[in-house]
């Protein structure tokens, strides 16, 4: 019994917290979870009285056999109760299309909307995320962040530029494919202010399970100041930490304001704001920063960012750098 007990509440864990959709954050995740305990509620009836007249069913007939075995079933009772069962799974069947058709109908309404344009595109395995630039010149872009303004529909504009991935909030919506050569969009509408977390949800190489993001809804005001703070460039490095803006690193990623425009890796020019390294691989800090600098592969084997050879003081220099881009 006490081996028993702690399974018994495993599934339980996945029913609460910052990635569960039974958690619902956002209004299409309130309706697919309507939808969700309709359908339960219906088809845990039905599973209960299929078992309670199949156990009916069971105690009867092994009475009826043991006093009379000769005795024949009554077809006409037989028959209405058929009859009354056909009925029920017409019902049952009639109120989830019903519930099917409602939860369609307001996310359809909710499609026509104005909303916020935000491009994500997966990678191998990481999340660019673009938003329009405010002041009308251009995109502004990061990696594995999403911040939304609440209370205000998003439309996700997803791409991918290798394999296939799949976008998923649990808290704010459902799940939608990634395909490589295919635009597709999800809408979202967040209502809870406060940190949820997103996942790939198909199986895209080695580190797909390393392949999450941070998704952050605020107050307009806050979003907002915060879109507006991405849109400012960075200020150019100095000492052993130039190498970020005229090395290798600069070949391959983006920090706005400086010479570095490479466009193979995530966007770092406001990377010490964001709350993990990797894609959720380690949380964000210096010592995360130099870890990742120093030996990618040994944290996220099979990333695409190859080792760099650096100095210990140019790997000091670069992390001190990046982590001040709040």
């Amino acid at each position: 019994m006490r081996l028993l007990s702690p399974a018994f509440f495993i599934p339980l864990a996945a029913c609460a917290g910052r990635q569960s959709p039974l958690a619902p954050a956002g209004l299409q995740a309130e309706w697919q979870h309507w939808l969700l305990m309709l359908m339960f509620w219906v088809c845990g009836i039905v599973y209960a009285l299929v078992m309670a007249l199949l156990g009916v069913s069971i105690w009867r007939g092994r009475h009826r056999l043991a006093a009379a075995p000769e005795t024949s079933p009554d077809d006409r009772r037989l028959s209405r109760g058929l009859g009354l069962w056909a009925g029920m799974i017409v019902a049952g069947l009639t109120i989830l299309i019903l519930g099917s058709f409602v939860v369609e109908r307001e996310l359809a309404g909710e499609r026509r909307r104005e909303a916020l344009v935000v491009r994500v595109t997966g990678q191998q395995w990481w999340w660019r995320i673009q938003y329009r630039d405010p002041a009308g010149t251009g995109w502004i872009e990061t990696a594995n962040e999403l911040h939304l303004p609440a209370g205000r529909t998003a439309r996700i504009e997803l791409g991918s530029v290798d394999v296939i991935h799949s976008f998923w909030v649990p808290n704010v919506a459902g799940k939608m494919d990634v395909i490589p050569g295919r635009a597709n969009a999800i809408d979202v509408t967040p209502h809870r202010v406060g940190w949820f977390r997103g996942q790939c949800a198909e199986f895209c190489g080695a580190q797909h399970a390393h392949m999450a993001f941070d998704v952050k809804v605020d107050t307009p005001a806050e979003f907002a100041a915060w879109l507006a703070a991405q849109a400012r460039p960075a200020p150019a490095p100095s000492g052993a930490a130039v190498v970020v803006t005229n090395g290798p690193c600069a070949s391959c990623h983006t920090i706005r304001g400086t010479a570095a425009r490479g466009r193979a890796g995530p966007d770092l020019t406001h990377v010490g704001g964001r709350r993990s390294v990797a894609a959720g691989t380690l949380p964000m800090s210096r010592g995360a920063l130099q870890g990742w600098i120093a030996q990618p592969q040994a944290l996220k084997p099979g990333t695409l960012m190859p080792a760099v050879a650096l100095t210990g003081a140019q790997i000091d220099a670069v992390a001190a750098y990046l982590e001040s881009r709040k």
